[in-house]
């Protein structure tokens, strides 16, 4: 009762596709694949840009002062 068989798992599919469609389902395949990819993308770009900023600054310490928001 716990886990599903291979044949309701066969009629969740059949049912999402006659309501997507498979064309449907195909767009937002590529759309998933396109935002994963661009997500990676970013994401080596964030290190490539902590990667020069290390380089450059070895050694210096940024100090500031924390104040806290008074309530209006």
């Amino acid at each position: 009762m716990g886990s599903f068989s291979i044949w309701h798992w066969l009629i969740v599919l059949v049912v999402v596709l006659l309501i997507f469609g498979t064309k449907k389902l195909r767009n937002i395949g590529s759309d998933l694949g396109g935002a994963v990819k661009g997500f990676k993308e970013g994401m080596a770009g964030i290190d490539d840009e902590h990667a020069k900023l290390d380089s450059k600054e070895t050694g210096h310490t940024l100090e500031g002062e924390v104040k806290e928001k008074s309530k209006s």
